[in-house]
């Protein structure tokens, strides 16, 4: 979890913490101690000294001696390798059985997950010593019996913690849009989920090799670990306990050295998450929208298993009664299906029927988006506008199989380049789609995973489509960076995203969607979070990309100047439909009154500064109360009892616009 700056001046920046230099010089005293000790006292700790038999603490002998005169202060110290190095293996083992188990449970499928979850749950409701000592009865009596009890009855409990940080992770649209790559779960999991998990995992890490150490004590006292003539921590306590009334000191010293050392482990924890990371609380800051193929998967928001495998089908009218009204009307009207059939070219590079989302509610079944037709032809650029919860961005994440469950996702055609995306699309497919749709969304800090360099983000999309070699792959992706007019490309490509300005994420976003070919590009947004000079440098940029690569663009804005400037034809969305499709230039002239209103609500160097701004009354309708006629009829000037009443006819035609009472030209 590198932050990017070299690892001299991020050591640096620790050490000028005092707590971090206690904690370090801690850690290397009981290091040395373990290391050194049996080799500078070892030869006192096995001297047996008959004239001071069972001696209290001395200036001689500062912890006094065993029944065979040996002074405990050396053996302690000695006892350090032992003690020191049981509990790290112990730990270890215990790292790396809950983490791979933690790791299959979270990118498993939902059945093995299920019940993975379950036994870890079951695990970690036991003591954790009770656990070791069932453990210590099955592997047996000594030190190697006792390191795989306590490395198994720790397990659970790291398989809990990797199982639930790995869950916030996979979530992550970077995460997603590398599984619509085809990336195997295997790489996945090391290039994306654990570095993310590695902060955590090391202060957690050092915390219980603390507590193991003083459950390794235990089972030694208990003499179920480390056994005659060997000697740890553990059993040195135990033998001084039995003399503590005529020489307390001598289970002093153990005791105190397993304080001492579990400090060093929670204090060392600290100073290396420091040192190594310290992006984790970035990460945890801002929900992750997108990933390392965000661009060049159609990757941007969090895909479900079923963006994977699940089928999208087409509308069921016995499962949606509001469908079943849609196909009535539109069975009723010949009209309608003929202009659906019409518009519906061949040559398309996205065409839509019929889009439904369904999002099932313990209130009931919610369509956000509803019944949506789209075609986009090589080349040609649509703006899809319409006010927050209009529908636009869930209509890009379901064309782009982005959607989370339990959101299902319905078409009666859902095509991209030739690709039937309703149902689970294999290895050459995916990597069809990887390359040829791209996805920017607004925030690209939240869609670039904080782990990895922005150069190595854009380069795993050539390594995992194109077969290039990964020096090939870095220097297409300092090429891409350079298309998209990035200043000092080189050296931009060794940073990570939180070391990047807002315009210059949006142009790693774009380049990483050149990486391909992509014939269709989708941005939702790019440019909401941006000042004004900015967002004109990146819609120039997606511009110049488009004309460059004759792809077809998808952009999804509230903002109609950034629409107009950039589009030849307009969606208008409400309610979770398209209520008017019309070329950009006839805006000004739109029928509906929803885009009326929307157009006269932007402010233009006209517009008297003491006349008050138009704005549309009221709020949009809830999607989950949708009113029975009209959406807009309680918003609207010119609706009447038929609006409040009746639906209108939604078609899908150049010019179409769902109204029943639409602005003529001459009014």
């Amino acid at each position: 979890m590198a932050t990017g700056r070299p690892l001299t001046t991020r050591l640096a920046d620790t050490l000028r913490n005092p707590l971090a230099v206690a904690a370090l010089l801690t850690g290397l005293l009981v290091l040395g101690t373990a290391v050194l000790g049996p080799v500078i006292w070892g030869e006192a700790a096995e001297t047996n000294d008959f004239t001071s038999l069972d001696q209290p603490a001395s200036a001689e002998h500062l912890f006094g001696t065993d029944k065979l005169g040996r002074d405990i202060l050396a053996r302690v110290l000695v006892a350090a390798r032992l003690s020191i190095g049981l509990a790290v293996a112990a730990t270890a083992i215990g790292m790396v059985l809950g983490v791979l188990l933690g790791s299959v449970a979270s990118m498993a499928g939902r059945r093995l997950s299920r019940f993975l979850a379950m036994m870890i749950g079951i695990a970690v409701a036991f003591p954790g010593l009770l656990l070791a000592l069932f453990f210590a009865v099955i592997f047996g009596v000594g030190p190697r019996g006792a390191v795989l009890a306590l490395g198994f009855a720790m397990a659970p409990g790291f398989a809990r913690l990797t199982q639930t940080l790995a869950a916030s992770v996979t979530s992550q649209d970077y995460v997603s849009a590398a599984r619509t790559l085809g990336v195997s779960r295997v790489r996945i999991l090391t290039r994306h989920v654990l570095p993310n998990l590695a902060e955590p995992l090391i202060v957690n890490g050092t915390v219980a090799a603390g507590s193991a150490l003083l459950a390794f004590a235990g089972l030694s006292y208990l003499g179920l670990g480390v056994q005659s003539p060997a000697y740890d921590w553990g059993r040195m306590l135990s033998e001084g306990l039995n003399s503590i009334y005529t020489n307390p000191s001598a289970a002093l010293g153990p005791a105190l050295a397993i304080v001492i050392s579990g400090l060093a482990f929670n204090f060392g924890g600290e100073f290396a998450a420091q040192v190594v990371g310290g992006r984790s609380r970035v990460h945890r800051a801002v929900p992750a929208l997108a990933g390392p193929a965000a661009v060049a998967a159609a990757g941007g928001r969090p895909a479900s298993d079923a963006g994977e495998g699940d089928a999208v089908v087409a509308a069921d009218p016995e499962r949606d009664p509001d469908a079943a009204v849609a196909t009535a009307t539109a069975d009723a009207d010949p009209g309608a299906t003929d202009a659906t059939d019409v518009t519906a070219t061949a040559d398309a590079v996205l065409s839509v029927r019929d889009l439904q989302v369904r999002i099932p509610t313990a209130d009931g079944l919610i369509r956000p988006v509803r019944g949506v037709d789209l075609d986009l032809a090589p080349g040609e650029a649509v703006g899809v506008l319409g006010e927050s919860g209009s529908g636009k961005s869930l209509t890009a994440l379901a064309i782009s199989r982005l959607t989370h469950d339990p959101v299902r996702v319905d078409a009666q055609r859902l095509r991209f380049d030739g690709l039937d995306l309703r149902g689970r699309l294999g290895a050459i497919e995916r990597t069809r789609l990887g390359t040829s749709l791209s996805m920017v969304f607004q925030d690209p800090m939240s869609s670039l995973n904080p782990t990895m360099r922005a150069g190595d983000q854009l380069a795993e999309v050539a390594t995992e489509h194109q077969g290039s070699s990964w020096r090939d792959a870095r220097a297409r992706a300092v090429e891409r960076l350079r298309a998209v007019r990035m200043s000092a490309a080189e050296r931009r490509s060794r940073q990570l995203p939180h070391e990047l300005s807002g315009g210059m994420r949006q142009r790693v976003m774009i380049a990483m969607g050149l990486m391909g070919d992509p014939r269709l590009i989708i941005a939702d947004e790019p440019t909401t979070a941006l000042d004004v000079t900015v967002q004109q440098q990146v819609l120039e940029v997606i511009q110049s990309t488009r004309e460059r690569t004759g792809a077809a663009l998808l952009l999804i804005s509230h903002d109609i100047s950034v629409v107009s400037s950039v589009c030849d034809r307009v969606l208008v969305m409400y309610a979770g439909r398209v209520v008017e499709d019309l070329p950009v230039a006839d805006l000004e002239r739109a029928r509906h009154p929803y885009t009326r209103a929307l157009v006269e609500a932007v402010p233009t160097m006209q517009t008297p500064r003491d006349e008050r701004l138009s704005s549309i009354p009221g709020r949009p309708p809830d999607p989950a109360a949708l009113p029975t006629g009209c959406p807009f009829a309680p918003r609207c000037p010119r609706a009447d009892t038929t609006c409040t009443i009746e639906p209108p006819l939604v078609r899908h035609a150049a010019g179409a616009v769902a109204c029943h009472h639409p602005v003529e030209e001459t009014s």
